[in-house]
Order: structure tokens, then sequence, then C-alpha cells
């Protein structure tokens, strides 16, 4: 546009230099209509040159010569940012200012519809909100925030009181049946294992018996002795129910469950069987691993604009943008809370913005302010220059007729 106004100008130059040309050799052969085109090239020239001086003081000094008041925008872009900092603060960011916008704006209306009829998962609001959420996670310290989660996972679990826990399962365990079938598994365990290690207490016994006995043969006899007996009794156990090992089994279960749930003594000894276990080795690389397992699976649905709307989670953002569309409360204390959030930031950050504005525009030399207004509004300029070039030769061919007429 600055190449169009200037080549204007210069083309109403040359227009004037043919026009004045004509008049001094051929002025009775063009006749009249001369006059005119010279009135208008000449007067264009002189609105041309006056819009483009205009223009060009206000960012520089025109052709570099110092004139006062002229490079405008450079000598006072600290009032211009004082200003636009006081624009913002008297328009934008004072408490009642908000409070009147806010009132007007339905904010858990429109989340609610949003969420409830959510727009094209390869849209660009989505597309880039994923992108940022996973830029954001991917440029986060990995190794600082495992420690943090690793940390805040051990610290939740050493909070929790696992001992009346237990207590509590094995009662209502008790209470309901659950437990015969665990007690079935353990007397069949216990006869298999008793089958499998067969030798080793035959070789037990030849081993505590006395010369004598062995000689005899008796320490044989006494171990199928033993495992025969001890078979016997867990064949008995698991037949019957009401058997005294049994029921020695569940006095134990039971005064194990009152224990875990009133003895701070048992109490404490889970406690310190938790935290050794939190401790050891094993379980923070199991921690470890979880943490990097959840954080590649955030990425990756952050990365994939449809899994974030997929499966429970899914559904349960289309109920809420349900409810928030239907249930007017809950829609009013949201829009009510959302209004305290942004009066109160004005109020409290207000005024920090606006030195941030202030400052920042002071922060700019003059050449960066320069170029970014010129860059915003030049083009309109330009335009300034054109009109003015074209609005003084039609002025100029007025004042021509007049005076032709007196």
């Amino acid at each position: 546009m600055r190449i169009i106004a200037t080549c204007l100008l210069i083309a109403m130059a040359a227009v004037y230099g043919l026009a004045r040309w004509g008049e001094t050799t051929h002025a009775a052969d063009l006749g009249p209509w001369i006059g005119y085109v010279r009135a208008f090239a000449e007067a264009a020239m002189v609105g041309g040159l006056a819009d483009w001086f205009a223009v060009t003081a206000l960012f520089r000094h025109p052709l570099g010569v110092p004139i006062p008041h002229t490079a405008i925008i450079p000598r006072n872009k600290d009032r211009i940012g004082d200003t636009l900092a006081l624009f913002l603060r008297d328009n934008f960011l004072t408490p009642a200012v908000v409070a009147r916008r806010m009132v007007r704006l339905d904010m858990a209306g429109a989340a609610g519809r949003f969420l409830a009829a959510p727009p094209d998962v390869d849209g660009r609001l989505r597309r880039g909100a994923s992108r940022l959420l996973a830029d954001v996670m991917d440029a986060l310290d990995d190794e600082r925030l495992g420690i943090m989660v690793k940390g805040a996972i051990a610290q939740r679990l050493r909070a929790v009181d696992f001992a009346p826990m237990i207590g509590q399962a094995l009662d209502a365990a008790i209470r309901e049946g659950r437990h015969e079938p665990v007690m079935q598994a353990i007397i069949t365990w216990a006869s298999r294992t008793l089958d499998a290690n067969a030798v080793l207490i035959r070789q037990m016994v030849h081993d505590k018996a006395g010369a004598i006995v062995r000689w005899t043969g008796l320490d044989e006899t006494l171990a199928n002795a033993i495992l025969s007996g001890l078979q016997k009794m867990l064949a008995e156990a698991a037949a019957d129910p009401q058997h005294s090992l049994r029921i020695k089994a569940m006095e134990g279960i039971e005064s194990l469950a009152h224990r875990l749930q009133h003895e701070p003594e048992m109490q404490g000894r889970i406690g310190r069987v938790r935290d050794e276990i939190i401790g050891n080795p094993a379980m923070q690389a199991w921690m470890e691993s979880l943490w990097r397992q959840a954080r590649e699976a955030l990425l990756r649905s952050a990365r994939d604009p449809r899994t974030a709307l997929a499966g429970r989670f899914g559904d349960m953002l289309r109920q809420l943008g349900t409810m928030l569309e239907e249930d007017a409360t809950v829609r009013l204390l949201l829009n009510r809370f959302a209004r305290r959030v942004a009066v109160g930031t004005a109020a409290s950050y207000g005024d920090a913005i606006v030195r941030l504005v202030s400052e920042t525009v002071r922060g700019w030399d003059a050449q960066t302010i320069t170029n970014r207004l010129e860059q915003a509004v030049g083009r309109d300029l330009q335009y300034i220059r054109i009109n003015g070039t074209l609005v003084g030769g039609l002025v100029g061919v007025i004042i021509h007729a007049v005076g032709r007429q007196f």
C-alpha cells in the first residue's frame, strides 16, 4: 500500500509536468480543460505530500529531519503504555466492570452444551487442546515428577490404617461364610504338602531316633504312623465342618480379627509391616513403573482426541453436561461461583496486570513499538495518503473552476 500511494503521488507529479508543458506550448490547441488537469494534479500533489508528511510523522522523522512534533509514537511510547494500561484497568479489570459483564455470561450452560454434545473429535479446538496437554506433560521433569508422585502414593499408603480394615474384612467373611472355601483350600494344601514331603519327614524321624530304634526298624514304623495320623486328621477336618481342628482355626481367626480391630499393639505391628513393605526397593520400583505406565497412558490419551471422550469417562462427561443444561439450580451456583472468581481475580490482580502492560511497553525499544503499530494500522494509513491525493485533486479542480468564474 505504501508503494501504491507513492506511485500515485509520482503519477500526479508527472501529470502536473505534462499539463504545465501543455499549457505553455499548446494552450490554444488544448483548450481550457488542460487547466483543470493541471489544477487537479497540482492540488493532488499537495494533498498527497501533506498526508505523507502526517503519516510519516507518526512513526519517524520525515526524510530523517528532526522536525518538531514528528516521530510522535517513538517519543511517547511510555505515555502510550501508561494510557493503554489505564484503559484496560478502567474498562476491563475493575471488579464492577467484570461483575457487570459476567452477569450476562452463562458459563455453566456453555460448558454443559459443550460436554453434552461435543464438537467433532477432529475439530481444531480439540486437536489444539490435546496437543497443548501432551506438550505440557511431555515438558515436565519426568524424574522429579515421578519422585513427587511416588512420595504422594507412599504418604497416602502410610496414612492408611490397614489393621482395622483387615479385621473388619475377616469378621465380614466369617459372618457370611466366605471363609469356608479358604479353610477347605488350606486343609487340601496341607494334605498335599504332607504327601510331597513324606520322605523328608521319614528322614527327620530316622535322624532323631536312637541307634536301637533304627536297628530294630521302629523309626520307619513311627514315621509311617505320624504321616498316617496327620493325613487322617486332615481328611476328617476336610469332611467335618465341626472338627476340632477347624474350630480351633476359627477361634484363632476370630481372635485375630478382634485384635486387629481393637488391640493397639497388633495394629502397631501391622503398621510396621506396612512401612517396611512401602520402603522395600521392590515396592519402590513397582510404584515407579506404575507412574511411568500411567504417564505413558496419559500421553497417549492426550495425543488422541478421541480417547478423551471414549468409554465410561466420556459417558460421565456427557452426563455432567446434560445435568448442567437441565438443572437450573446447579447452573446458577456454578455461574455465581465463576463470577466470584472473576471478580476476585480482577480485585486481587487487576493492578498487577495493569503494571505488567505498562512495564512491558516501557521495556520495548522505540523501533519495536513503532514496527508493531505500523504493521497493525499502516495499511489504513496508506489509504489516507491515497484519499488525500484524490481529494486534494478534486479540491484543486473546484478552486480552479471558481477562479475562472470570477
